[in-house]
């Protein structure tokens, strides 16, 4: 029986294998949209300064179930942008997460904040759709890819200057999206087959991410202190979404989470 991921992945193939448009045109359609801001450089912190924040807009998960079925995406995405986050990730995925590219839009037409389209990348096609959506980075997932695609992907996103999140959930998968150059790392606490949460994984994989690559830690991370503990492990920016869409003030709570990190020791970076 295929596992949770697979499933979802099977699912996106599907419907990429379906999908007839011409990547040259699409590459062009892309590259003719106007420059997104940089998520890049929205994530890469200083030293000494605050935890960057990627607030995440999401109306459900396949674990949890609905979590804010009937979420205002703009108005979520203001009140992200008050709280002091650095970046906005949006959920495309509709049968699984709730999402459309359509709340990618209604983010974009209201922050100028770097908007990153969080969804299962299984084509070129999808690269260029998100940029036409006005988004300047996308999620690659290294467990759901082959390492071809992985490479191709990183090519294609760099060619229309956007950003890719690179994400992993193993030493094997820091392994080679190090080897092909993500410069945007995002280690996923959440076991993607199983939709465990492993606490402890943000830390273990932190030493192995080398410090001028942009490191980011999702999923397990519930509040202001475990932002904070994060931090500390050395990592510039975690990407939350749960927290942030249950919360009674949404801006308050990102900027609990984008406060200064206090220095306790040397980070692990």
């Amino acid at each position: 029986m295929p596992t949770r991921l697979e499933s979802i992945v099977e699912y996106h193939r599907a419907r990429a294998q379906g999908d007839e448009r011409p990547l040259t045109k699409m590459m062009a359609a892309a590259a003719r949209m106007p420059d997104p801001p940089s998520l890049l450089d929205a994530l890469v912190r200083g030293e000494g300064e605050a935890l960057r924040v990627i607030a995440e807009v999401k109306r459900r998960s396949p674990s949890k179930g609905d979590l804010a079925a009937d979420l205002d995406p703009a108005a979520l995405a203001m009140a992200y942008e008050d709280g002091g986050a650095a970046a906005i990730s949006v959920l495309t995925d509709g049968p699984h997460f709730g999402g459309s590219p359509d709340d990618v839009a209604a983010v974009r037409g209201v922050v100028d904040l770097p908007v990153l389209r969080k969804d299962f990348t299984v084509s070129p096609l999808d690269i260029c759709d998100a940029r036409i959506m006005g988004a300047s980075g996308v999620l690659l997932i290294v467990a759901a890819l082959t390492r071809s695609e992985l490479r191709d992907f990183l090519e294609v996103a760099d060619a229309l200057g956007m950003t890719s999140l690179v994400e992993v959930h193993e030493q094997r998968e820091l392994d080679a999206a190090l080897d092909l150059g993500a410069l945007v790392i995002g280690v996923n606490q959440r076991d993607l087959a199983t939709f465990e949460v492993d606490e402890g994984l943000a830390a273990r994989l932190a030493v192995g991410i080398p410090s001028d690559v942009v490191a980011v830690a999702e999923s397990g991370i519930a509040d202001a202190p475990a932002a904070s503990a994060i931090g500390r492990l050395g990592y510039d920016a975690v990407l939350v979404g749960e927290a942030f869409v249950r919360a009674a003030d949404p801006v308050a709570t990102v900027a609990s989470f984008a406060a200064p990190v206090p220095s306790v020791g040397g980070a692990s970076r």
